[in-house]
């Protein structure tokens, strides 16, 4: 598990990553298991997932990880929107609260 930064020339910026996870292959592509954003004291919302998906979707045109199957992760001290929410439902996205982490 790491963090870093992803550049994103279309936009002129970079994005910080807070959690990524690589995993290991032999020959090919390392899979990129989740990459995930950290939040403690904002409610997290579909705007966060929306800059995940971008994130992913930047690495996977880079060519460097294979993102085909990454998982993204919220995580939040203070909680999540119920439109974000209703989205984990439909499994686009993993949430992890306080209560999940001290479980």
């Amino acid at each position: 598990m790491t963090a870093g930064t992803v550049n994103d020339p279309a936009n002129r910026t970079t994005h910080q990553v807070d959690v990524a996870v690589v995993g290991h292959i032999d020959g090919g592509k390392p899979p990129l298991l989740a990459i995930g954003e950290v939040k403690w004291e904002e409610t997290m919302g579909t705007g966060h997932l929306e800059r995940l998906r971008r994130i992913r979707d930047l690495i996977g045109r880079s060519d460097r990880c294979d993102t085909s199957r990454t998982r993204l992760v919220c995580y939040s001290g203070s909680g999540f929107t119920t439109e974000l929410l209703q989205t984990a439902d439909h499994g686009d996205v993993d949430l992890v609260s306080l209560d999940h982490l001290y479980d």
